[in-house]
């Protein structure tokens, strides 16, 4: 009697998915068409999954993609957190478990689930099987809805997105970064809040609604934000400039440590919500998820509560700052 061939990770014991079907939706423009997705799928064959494959079309709305989902065993995104979240958005409380694949520039969705970057590495999430349940947002602007994981905002946050575009192609993350010197000074307004049927107004550079609350390298934004509370966290960012966020981003980062109370104050606002208007005196361009809309101020937003099973070896815990 010979014994079974070894699995692609090496480990004889760790658990195949023969049996298992695997539905791939893929952005092939998403961080400049390079990932490590071909030898992520051909891994997944090895481990004896049966994985359909469907590259995204422009014009064909995400929904046609995953109209046969409860046929399959597991769903993945493939691209960047707009391609992910837009997908995790179409197939909300269908209960498949979904992989975030990070093949877009940033990925600060997989970054989130704390994920690998390998394929090898994803493979063995998908095939430990492990999921937590977690919020998504709805945006809806015009009639016109969307869904978004991370966050949704508009001000500074949205016009940095807006003049990154061009240079994403050629720069990559850094593009981010530019962006943000550019617009260190960024112009204020008054903003015209509605926070669970509460008026609120507040002069500053812009309002995010987060529901994920990890920028890059996992830094927390700020504290207490968590994905599976059934609720936003709602930042007002009444700093006179991105520089004077700074100290708040050092504060998040201490409490994570368990290195002391806050130090620093009064640049951001944070409110607990399950729905929210948002409204500005100049119009504003609006980002979720780091997608442009079409549309500028105003908008409105609901929490959907464990709309999505995230496939990760991370605990709910773990996802929270």
């Amino acid at each position: 009697m010979t014994a079974p061939p070894p699995t692609p990770s090496g480990d004889p014991s760790a658990p195949t998915l023969t049996g298992k079907r695997v539905l791939v939706v893929f952005n092939p423009k998403s961080g400049r068409g390079d990932s490590e997705l071909p030898e992520f799928v051909q891994l997944l064959r090895e481990a004896g999954a049966e994985v359909t494959e469907r590259e995204l079309q422009k014009g064909t709305p995400m929904s046609d993609y995953v109209q046969d989902l409860e046929s399959f065993t597991y769903l993945v995104g493939s691209g960047g957190d707009g391609t992910v979240s837009s997908l995790a958005y179409a197939a909300r409380y269908r209960n498949v478990p979904m992989l975030a694949f990070p093949a877009g520039t940033a990925n600060l969705i997989a970054q989130n689930l704390d994920l690998p970057t390998d394929a090898a590495g994803l493979v063995d999430v998908v095939r430990s099987g492990h999921s937590i349940r977690l919020d998504m947002g709805e945006l809806e602007v015009k009639g016109e809805l969307s869904g978004f994981c991370m966050l949704a905002g508009a001000g500074v946050d949205a016009v940095m997105i807006k003049d990154s575009e061009e240079l994403k192609e050629r720069f990559g993350a850094m593009a981010y970064v530019m962006s943000a010197m550019k617009h260190l000074n960024a112009r204020k307004t008054t903003f015209h809040l509605t926070i669970d049927g509460q008026k609120r107004e507040f002069e500053g550079i812009g309002v995010m609604l987060a529901n994920f609350g990890m920028a890059n390298y996992r830094l927390p934004i700020t504290t207490d934000i968590s994905p599976g509370d059934g609720q936003f966290t709602v930042i007002l960012m009444k700093a006179g400039n991105l520089a004077r966020l700074l100290p708040n981003l050092i504060d998040s980062v201490r409490v994570k440590l368990n290195l002391g109370d806050p130090m620093f104050g009064g640049n951001l606002e944070t409110i607990e919500a399950r729905t929210v208007t948002v409204d500005a005196a100049e119009p504003f361009p609006i980002q979720y998820d780091g997608e442009l809309h079409d549309e500028s101020t105003p908008f409105s937003a609901r929490i959907l509560p464990g709309a999505v099973e995230f496939l990760t070896q991370a605990k709910t815990e773990d996802v929270q700052t």
